[in-house]
């Protein structure tokens, strides 16, 4: 809505009373702008104390912010160590448990064909001579730190630092086009349920379609093994 036009000095002084009665010119034109300078000077000096908002990315969840409620419950027995661990690699919670999900579904003694091990699915180059790839906060230490380092080649944005994760840190600045399929799988269902958490949903489509086609086994071995 356009706010009200402001009186100009001469419809001001057409407006006011004779001179020879005395118009209070002092109060009338002197206070006015004093008084409106003082107001701007203090808004001006509230502005400068107040912090600048902070823009939404991937790398970043408020204090006290917990998981959504729709990964699967062998992933949300993690819920604490992977608040703890997020926070440590400077990472959304949420999005760290997305890889989770997809990676182990919470089991952390997956091992997949190509030799990935535990929660989050560290390739064993990852590890040093002293590691216990198997132990879960060695695991997220390994991998959230693979996370933080593809979030910060992708500039903060999660669609592309989920197919850094899967695919290599190098596809983050290749077309879609160029990702191998399963980059282009892990992706299509990891950015929905990303999305899904940020926005607060209760349920996720794209995570319910995940577990009917690829989750049902993996999710039930999780669940043996924890």
């Amino acid at each position: 809505m356009p706010r009200a036009r402001s009186r100009t000095i001469e419809e001001f002084q057409t407006s006011a009373a004779p001179q020879d009665q005395g118009s209070g010119c002092l109060s009338g034109f002197l206070i006015p702008p004093l008084a409106v300078l003082m107001v701007s000077l203090l808004l001006a000096a509230f502005a400068i104390r107040q912090p600048a908002p902070t823009p939404l990315s991937g790398t970043s969840a408020p204090v006290g912010v917990g998981l959504a409620p729709f990964f699967r419950p062998e992933v949300l027995h993690w819920q604490d160590s992977i608040l703890r661990w997020a926070a440590a690699a400077n990472v959304d919670p949420n999005l760290a448990t997305v890889v989770m999900q997809i990676e182990s579904c919470g089991d952390p003694r997956a091992t997949s064909r190509s030799g990935a091990m535990g929660l989050f699915q560290v390739m064993p180059f990852h590890f040093t001579v002293t590691d216990s790839p198997y132990d879960p906060d060695t695991n997220a230490l390994r991998g959230l730190a693979y996370l933080s380092r593809s979030l910060q080649a992708a500039g903060g944005d999660a669609r592309l630092a989920l197919a850094g994760y899967n695919g290599g840190i190098g596809v983050i600045a290749r077309g879609d086009w160029t990702w191998a399929a399963e980059t282009q799988r892990y992706v299509r269902y990891g950015a929905p349920m990303y999305a899904d958490a940020q926005r607060g949903a209760s349920q996720s489509a794209a995570l319910d379609e995940w577990y009917a086609k690829y989750g049902v086994s993996l999710c039930r071995q999780a669940s043996q093994n924890q």
